[in-house]
């Protein structure tokens, strides 16, 4: 039972509706390796079995996250884009997991076991984080030469400002496109090719790769103001919670931690059963606003751990138990609240907290 009665409403049609928007947006030609790490970017759409099954590829981030995946029922191919550690090795295995593999030091690794893994090389292209450079992939690929235990099925690298820096872009996938002809040198079928997430999805005209990732596009969120080609996405997720507590106060009485806000006026305040820990941003206290019975409410005072205050003065039928809603894809967006926070609707839905429970609509 969810006793403070916060709620992130999920709608699959939505989720299935952006797929739909994204197959056409590539074409038949390409496969969709679908980004599901940090919980379905904090849906928990990885969670629901029924919704994913038939996916060809899920990407997560880290190998516990392929775990819960395959315990889930997930029956086929899982990939790790981020190269494991040693310790991760024996979940490869034991859960079937195809991993994102980024040095020489780990390939050897892998090489010492008995068992056999399936591989993406990662090629370090620009982005700055994690791949295998240029000037050190025939030394890789002349050691996979030797191995028999270790199958690349694909090559993939990551792309740094796709929405942002044309030429930059460019310079990646000519490096790319060097260290991809390089590897079939070596493994002339490979099965994979991939470079666009999002944002190159978006920006990007790109007829060499065979497979993209999106990731935010899935949930119905742009990755950027900044893109070239138009999709049709319906957001996947409004958050909701209810009033706890309204009162009546006077003027010049404080509302919160720090005194930060002091009404000028009589009021009718709210409490709001949702705070920090639940993931409502902090930096919201006095700046942000929630949708009451329809209408736009200030938040008022500083958030706290478990709760927030907001103005309902105007709001003539508000009442305790009423829903609040901090984003409702209409007249408040995930996109306002982020831009709010100087931050991106990645950041803010992915770290919507395990308190708030997320229920499936449609």
């Amino acid at each position: 039972m969810n006793e403070r009665q916060s709620v992130l409403e999920i709608s699959t049609k939505a989720f299935n509706h952006n797929i739909q928007e994204i197959k056409k947006l590539i074409g038949p030609k390409k496969e969709i390796m679908y980004v599901m790490k940090a919980n379905g970017y904090g849906t928990y759409l990885n969670k629901n079995i029924n919704v994913i099954k038939d996916f060809n590829i899920i990407a997560t981030a880290i190998v516990k996250e392929a775990v819960e995946l395959r315990l889930s029922g997930f029956k086929n191919k899982i990939f790790v884009l981020n190269q494991p550690y040693v310790e991760d090795i024996e979940n490869i295995t034991n859960y079937d997991v195809t991993i994102g593999v980024a040095d020489l030091n780990f390939i050897k690794e892998l090489s010492k076991r008995k068992d056999k893994f399936t591989i993406h090389l990662e090629l370090e292209t620009g982005m700055g984080r994690t791949g295998i450079s240029l000037t050190d992939l025939d030394e890789v690929l002349e050691f996979l030469k030797e191995t028999n235990n270790i199958e690349v099925e694909g090559v993939y690298t990551h792309l740094s400002a796709a929405d942002t820096d044309e030429k930059f872009t460019n310079k990646q996938m000519e490096l790319f496109k060097i260290g991809v002809s390089k590897i079939k040198e070596y493994y002339k079928d490979l099965k994979y090719i991939h470079a666009s997430a999002s944002n190159g999805i978006l920006n990007i005209e790109d007829d060499f790769c065979n497979l993209v990732r999106p990731g935010i596009l899935l949930y119905g969120y742009l990755p950027s103001t900044k893109i070239k080609k138009q999709i049709n996405l319906e957001p996947v997720a409004k958050l909701k919670s209810r009033i706890a507590f309204i009162k009546k106060i006077e003027k010049d009485t404080s509302i919160s931690y720090g005194r930060t806000f002091i009404s000028n006026d009589k009021m009718t305040i709210a409490t709001i059963g949702i705070g920090y820990a639940d993931g409502i941003r902090r930096n919201l206290s006095n700046i942000g606003k929630v949708i009451i019975d329809g209408k736009k409410s200030n938040m008022v005072g500083t958030i706290c751990m478990d709760s927030f205050m907001a103005d309902v003065t105007n709001i003539d039928n508000a009442k305790v138990g009423d829903y609040v809603y901090i984003w409702d894809n209409d007249k408040i967006k995930l996109e306002d609240i982020a831009n709010q926070c100087n931050t991106i609707s990645y950041e803010i839905l992915s770290t919507i907290s395990n308190r708030v429970p997320r229920v499936f609509v449609d």
